[in-house]
C-alpha cells in the first residue's frame, strides 16, 4: 500500500470538504477555495474530520494515483488553513525589488537596462520585507511555486560570483574562475 496515499487527512475547524460528482473535490477555508478533479480509480471518503482516499487494486498507476491525489488534497487543506510561502533572495550589487499596489505587482532591478514589472496572478501576492528579498504567497502550493520558478528564472544566480535570484536556503555550486596565464 503506498505510504502516502494511506494517511488520513485530518480537516480542521471551519474547513469544508465537498466531494461533488466526476471525483471534483473541493475545499472551502478562511483563506478561500480550492478544487481537484479527482482520477475515477481513486475512491474518496469523508468519515467526520477525515478524509480517506483509496484504491481498487494494486495495479502500479492506481498506487501511482493514490499517493499523487492524497498529497494534493492535502496541500489543498493546508494551503485554506494556513496559506503557502516562497522566498527568493537577490545577491549583486544594486539588486532590488519592490513591491507595489498591496502587493499585486512588482518591480525587480535586476542589471537590466530597464527594471522587469510583474503581475501577480489571481490569488497570489508579493512581499519585499527589505530591498534584497521576495516573497510570494498564496493558498495553492503549485501556484506559488510556479511564480517563484518564474521569478528566478529572470536571473538564475551563476556559479563564478553567486549573483542572480535563488531560493531562500539554496546552495549555488561555485566554480574557480580563471587562473594567470604562467
Amino acid at each position: 500500500m503506498s505510504r502516502i496515499g494511506k494517511l488520513p487527512i485530518q480537516v480542521p475547524a471551519g474547513v469544508t470538504v465537498t466531494i461533488g460528482d466526476d471525483n471534483l473535490v473541493t475545499v472551502k477555508g478562511p483563506k478561500g477555495t480550492l478544487s481537484q478533479q479527482v482520477n475515477s480509480s481513486i475512491t474518496v471518503k469523508q468519515e467526520g474530520n477525515v478524509l480517506v482516499l483509496e484504491r481498487p487494486n494494486d495495479v502500479k498507476q492506481n498506487k501511482a494515483y493514490h499517493g499523487l491525489y492524497r498529497a494534493l488534497i492535502h496541500n489543498m487543506v493546508v494551503g485554506v488553513t494556513e496559506g503557502f510561502a516562497r522566498t527568493l533572495e537577490m545577491v549583486g550589487t544594486g539588486y532590488k525589488a519592490k513591491a507595489e499596489g498591496s502587493g499585486k505587482s512588482i518591480d525587480i532591478n535586476i542589471g537590466f537596462s530597464h527594471p522587469v514589472h510583474l503581475d501577480a496572478p489571481e490569488g497570489l501576492s508579493f512581499k519585499t520585507p527589505n530591498d534584497t528579498t521576495i516573497v510570494v504567497e498564496g493558498i495553492s502550493k503549485q501556484a506559488v511555486g510556479s511564480m517563484a520558478a518564474d521569478i528566478r528564472a529572470i536571473r538564475k544566480p551563476e556559479p563564478y560570483l553567486g549573483k542572480g535570484i535563488k531560493y531562500q536556503g539554496e546552495h549555488i555550486r561555485r566554480k574557480e574562475g580563471k587562473t594567470g596565464k604562467k
